[in-house]
C-alpha cells in the first residue's frame, strides 16, 4: 500500500497533515507581505494572516457581533419573563 501524500492541494483547497511544530504554528499566522488568507498549518483550508491589518477588522467585527449578539439574547430573555401572564382574550 502507497504512502498516502502528508500535504497538497485538492480541488484548489490545501491540505496538510504533517504534525506542527511551534514554530511552524507561529509562522503561518504572522507573515506579513503576504495577503490576508494563508494556507493553515494544519489542517484543510486557509486562515487569517494576522501581520495583515485587513484580518484585524475582521476580526474586530466578528467580535462586535457576537457581543452584539449576545448582548441583546440577554435583554430578550429579561423581557419574556415581563411578558408572561394572563392573557383576555375575547371573542365575538
Amino acid at each position: 500500500m502507497a504512502d498516502k501524500p502528508q500535504k497538497g492541494e485538492i480541488l484548489g483547497v490545501p491540505y496538510n497533515f504533517e504534525r506542527p511544530s511551534l514554530g511552524r504554528m507561529l509562522s503561518s499566522y504572522w507573515k506579513p507581505g503576504e495577503k490576508m488568507l494563508v494556507k493553515k498549518p494544519f489542517g484543510i483550508g486557509y486562515t487569517l494572516n494576522l501581520a495583515n491589518w485587513r484580518s484585524w477588522v475582521v476580526v474586530l467585527v466578528a467580535g462586535a457581533l457576537l457581543w452584539q449578539e449576545r448582548s441583546s439574547s440577554s435583554t430578550d430573555l429579561e423581557d419574556e419573563d415581563e411578558d408572561e401572564g394572563p392573557v383576555e382574550v375575547i371573542v365575538d
